[in-house]
């Protein structure tokens, strides 16, 4: 199963700022349904993006369990200790150890000794050679950069293995083979050159994820106890603790020697001033001897993105030097050599046709040069730039300040069109900022619409109480920050229904206004007729009863004059 890639995103927390596109040097950044996730192929791990997500979307792999795992299953595990531990840990070289054997490792060694053999062996190179341009291999950011972007400069790569490789080959070739090496430092990189290298590197951690570990185990660093067994092996490093710090490789290859002091040293870190400083130089006509030391993060490994401290840079600076111990004699030969090529594999450079591009720049309403604001809110440097995503599918439109801007306008101003009821929008100054047709046509008389008619902007910036006599419900709403709503207000013999709602407190409100005049005579009209047929009605249900009443006295009358003739003939007939 594929690992996942050391810099992924958590979709549900990326806001949509577009941060990362706009200071990410390669622009490795796609944009999908609204969140910005990382193309991998494309990515060379610098953890930039990491460190400024305002929303802390962007993520690290932890590897933390892959570790556990090798030790669960009793591989002896060795860790390979960035040198900029010194700056970051407060605490004795001792307790670091201490520390990690608690955590289950065999043993601690620095990488610092990897890159004493570096030195040595990048000194031997420089000698033999009598000209030509040769850039570090130290930090493997710089190298899959220039791999992936600059590859005409891939044969110019010392063709060294890093420190950490170097010094893991080292310890396999002092310790046994069948050991498992851990590095950890303040690097997201060396993950990815973990990956690649499974033979020498087993697992790359970064110090958050040490310190969060630590916290998991619940150890207490003051109170871990050390003791004889807490040493560096198979020893202790010398100047190779130099290399974190901008321009110590450079001072320790120095040390090492250089036969005829022909070599410039050339100090250069982070990605955008190493790109400008191999701008307009042809590789294969240097006549010079010049070797570049170049680190992704400005000032050296010490501002790595997961160094996981807030001391001071000077101060880290100042601590990594204090612990650095120097060698009276630099050995010439290396003990360990891991050769290794550079192999160009060029991001391939899509070419898009002007047919292709202006489509796409009026689909984000770019229909004139002047239309290209180039404001980089989309995260690119032009819009030019922008499109050139959109149409290979790493970009939407959406990403777009300016073309969303329009139709949010367009959207609000159809709607505010086709609203029957008048709309109006009022400034902290009593002032109108907006009104639709509709307002416009209620509230004007013919002389004043003419008026305002001229006018570029119509109604707005026109006080609200030249138009309408009710401004001090605008004024109270205005002030109070309460909406408010007034039904049947009335007006010259109009009756209005008025809704006042705040926009922004005390500085912007809007008010929907609906005439009920008509409605409200309506309804006067049918509650009238309405009376009119329950009068005759109540009137006919009198006369029913009234009649009812007459033929219920004659019935009763004739009723009784039938009983009595009949009571007196039974009478009569008795006798």
């Amino acid at each position: 199963m594929s690992k996942l890639y050391p810099v992924y995103t958590l979709k549900n927390e990326c806001n949509d700022c577009y941060k990362c596109i706009r200071e990410c040097h390669i622009k490795a950044i796609r944009i999908q349904g609204g969140s910005a996730s990382v193309m991998d192929d494309k990515c060379i791990a610098c953890g930039h993006c990491v460190t400024i997500c305002p929303a802390g979307a962007k993520r690290v792999r932890n590897d933390i369990d892959t570790v556990k795992t090798l030790l669960l299953a009793g591989k002896k595990v060795y860790v390979s200790l960035a040198p900029s531990w010194a700056g970051v840990y407060n605490i004795s070289k001792e307790k670091m150890i201490a520390v990690l054997k608690k955590l289950g490792f065999a043993g601690v060694s620095e990488t610092a000794l990897g890159a004493q053999e570096v030195s040595i062996e990048t000194a031997k190179l420089l000698n033999k050679k009598s000209s030509g341009l040769f850039i570090s291999s130290a930090c493997p950011v710089i190298d899959d950069y220039i791999r992936l972007y600059k590859p005409e400069f891939a044969k110019n790569i010392t063709p060294i293995a890093s420190p950490a490789l170097t010094h893991a080959g080292l310890l396999k070739d002092m310790i046994g083979n069948d050991i498992e090496v851990v590095f950890i430092g303040p690097c997201i990189a060396k993950k990815n050159e973990a990956d690649k290298h499974p033979d020498l590197i087993s697992v790359s951690l970064t110090f958050d994820e040490l310190n969060y570990w630590i916290k998991e185990e619940f150890i207490d660093i003051d109170k871990v106890e050390t003791d004889a067994s807490c040493h560096f092996v198979p020893e202790g490093a010398y100047e190779g603790a130099l290399y974190p710090i901008e321009g110590g490789m450079n001072e320790t290859i120095k040390q090492v020697g250089i036969d005829k002091n022909d070599v410039t040293f050339i100090s250069v870190s982070s990605l955008d001033a190493f790109d400008k400083a191999l701008t307009n130089i042809n590789p294969q006509k240097v006549e010079n001897k010049i070797f570049v030391e170049a680190l992704a993060c400005t000032g050296g490994c010490i501002n790595g993105p997961c160094l996981s401290s807030e001391k001071s840079r000077i101060l880290i600076t100042s601590d990594i030097y204090k612990n650095t111990n120097y060698r009276e004699t630099v050995p010439k030969e290396p003990r360990k050599v891991v050769p290794i090529e550079y192999i160009p594999d060029p991001i391939e450079k899509v070419e898009f046709s002007i047919e292709q591009v202006s489509k796409a720049l009026r689909k984000i309403s770019k229909h004139s040069q002047e239309d290209e604001l180039n404001c980089s809110g989309c995260g690119y440097a032009s819009c030019r730039e922008f499109v050139n995503a959109l149409i290979a599918g790493n970009a939407e439109p959406s990403q777009c300040v300016s073309y969303m801007r329009k139709i949010a306008v367009r959207k609000a101003a159809a709607m505010l069109r086709c609203m029957p009821s008048a709309v109006v929008i009022v400034d902290s100054n009593m002032e109108i900022v907006e009104t639709n047709d509709s307002f416009e046509h209620m509230f004007l008389s013919e002389e004043m619409y003419e008026i305002f008619a001229s006018r570029q902007d119509g109604l707005a910036g026109a006080s609200i109480d030249r138009i309408v006599p009710y401004s001090e419900l605008f004024k109270s709403a205005l002030e109070t920050g309460n909406d408010i709503h007034q039904e049947h207000y009335a007006v010259d013999n109009k009756l209005y229904d008025i809704s006042i709602f705040t926009i922004e407190d005390n500085e912007l409100v809007g008010a929907v206004i609906s005439d009920v005049t008509k409605s409200e005579m309506d309804r006067s009209k049918i509650a009238q007729k309405a009376r009119e047929v329950i009068t005759k009605n109540i009137t006919t249900v009198q006369e029913i009863a009234s009649l009812l009443g007459e033929h219920m006295v004659e019935t009763e009358l004739l009723l009784n004059s039938i009983a009595e003739g009949f009571d007196s003939n039974i009478s009569e007939g008795k006798n």
